[in-house]
């Protein structure tokens, strides 16, 4: 049975843009590269490949990147680019390794602090400053689609929203052309964000980043350390179903469909989806908003199979 929400919405101007990280070992690269197979089939409009603070993860960023543009001919794949712990010398050329491979695309960001999140962030002597520095450098470089992260509850280490949007400006001004906001939970706080972005004269697309839950104590630590507020409404749906994995599942996948369609009433069309490197999920959510239908996918999405396949993997 395709189940869908009570109240459709129309997928026909709808953008998906997924997220995954490089893989530690190679069990989970295999995982990695059957998520990426298995999202495939929605066609996303590009898909990125994250990069740890100080180029922790850089041979595994690379190796994937190669992998995706290369063997699985996915020339949409953008690489994350962090300035933390490193030299500009370094970072440029890091820039230059992910050129030579293919890549047309990179997501700058400053990256956390070295002594980790809530450490105080100092820029490493004689390298980028910041963000908005990268930016700046990668436009000098060449024609990149560049983008770069927003935060619709202001970034932890922000004074305030004013200042937050101000350093997106900077960005922007420096030759951002796209920004993915950080994850979030309560529309309201994207839409207040968003219309004080516009105030601002920022006119680039803000992408909502849309995190379906895999695991919700898992997420409940990931948005302490970023600033992001899990709503006690959503602990109270899934709290109570932790031993029941199925309904857990269902009820994640709902949670996050019912997010993205209440955005797309408010006229939002492209959505940044972070994968966890985990496909079940994000086929069950595509599923219920009846987003195969309007892709490239053969067959409609069986959502009640998807629910049982995350519930069991």
């Amino acid at each position: 049975m395709n189940g869908r929400l009570p109240n459709a919405v129309d997928c026909r101007g709808i953008r998906f843009s997924f997220e995954y990280f490089p893989p530690k070992n190679d069990e989970m690269e295999a995982q990695l590269f059957q998520t990426v197979t298995a999202l495939s089939v929605f066609a996303p409009a590009f898909v990125t490949v994250t990069y740890g603070a100080g180029g922790s993860t850089k041979a595994r960023s690379l190796t994937t990147v190669k992998r995706m543009i290369g063997e699985m001919a996915i020339g949409n794949t953008a690489a994350h680019l962090t300035c933390v712990g490193a030299p500009k010398a370094d970072v440029d050329a890091v820039v230059d390794e992910f050129v030579a491979c293919g890549v047309r695309h990179f997501v700058a960001l400053r990256g956390d602090p070295q002594g980790g999140v809530g450490s105080v962030y100092e820029p490493f002597p004689g390298g980028y400053e910041n963000a908005a520095d990268l930016v700046k450098a990668l436009r000098a470089r060449g024609d990149f689609e560049i983008s770069v992260s927003a935060y619709p509850e202001k970034h932890p280490e922000s004074s305030d929203v004013a200042a937050d949007i101000d350093m997106l400006k900077r960005k922007v001004d420096n030759g951002a052309t796209r920004a993915l906001t950080q994850f979030f939970f309560d529309n309201d706080d994207f839409e207040r964000y968003l219309e004080r972005v516009r105030r601002a004269g920022i006119g680039i697309p803000v992408v909502p980043g849309i995190l379906p839950i895999n695991n919700l104590a898992q997420v409940q630590k990931f948005a302490g350390l970023c600033g992001a507020r899990v709503p006690e409404s959503l602990i109270s749906r899934l709290g109570p179903l932790n031993d029941r994995p199925e309904e857990r599942f269902r009820e994640a996948a709902h949670i996050a469909a019912e997010q993205i369609a209440d955005l797309v009433r408010r006229g939002v069309n492209d959505f940044h989806l972070y994968t966890m490197n985990r496909p079940q999920l994000v086929t069950a959510v595509c599923g219920l908003i009846g987003y195969e239908a309007e892709r490239a996918s053969a067959q409609p999405v069986d959502t009640e199979r998807s629910f049982r396949a995350a519930a069991t993997g």
